[in-house]
């Protein structure tokens, strides 16, 4: 049986977070996805000040090596490590506490206060709430009902 989308990169993460961690990087993300007719294994690093394209090189020999050891992805694919971007997703809670203070999008699965999405300043996220400024009106958004978050670039 061929493995899914969801196993496949959860064997992915277990192989490479110890690494990255052990080497001062942050896993901010993995995509295994299927784009027009090949696969592409992404993984997204960070780490304090940036991450470059040294460090993405020698990230991407040493996942290479142990996939190759391992092969737990039955078809042929392409590997990419970068960077997450200037506007990089915030996947956990731990991103979003982090992000406090930055300029944030947001989607909801749900509206709230009318709203299903909000770009503003995230002022705060504690007891699992996000609270984001937008305007001069505070949103208090439940980690349970954001489907996305992600920095924003504010051009002034």
């Amino acid at each position: 049986m061929a493995a899914n989308r969801a196993q496949i990169e959860s064997v992915v993460e277990k192989l490479v977070r110890p690494y990255l961690e052990e080497n001062g990087f942050e896993l901010v993300d993995i995509e295994y996805v299927k784009e027009g007719g090949s696969r592409f294994l992404r993984i997204f690093a960070d780490k304090e000040g940036g991450i470059d394209i040294d460090d993405c090189g020698r990230i991407s020999e040493w996942v290479s090596a142990r996939l190759d050891e391992l092969d737990p992805i039955p078809e042929a694919y392409f590997l990419e490590v970068s960077s997450p971007g200037a506007e990089r997703p915030l996947k956990k809670p731990e991103d979003m506490a982090k992000a406090a203070g930055r300029h944030v999008f947001v989607t909801t699965y749900e509206p709230i206060d009318g709203l299903k999405e909000f770009e503003g300043r995230l002022v705060s996220f504690e007891d699992d709430t996000a609270v984001i400024e937008v305007g001069k009106k505070r949103h208090a958004l439940p980690w349970a009902k954001i489907a996305s978050a992600r920095l924003a670039i504010v051009f002034e």
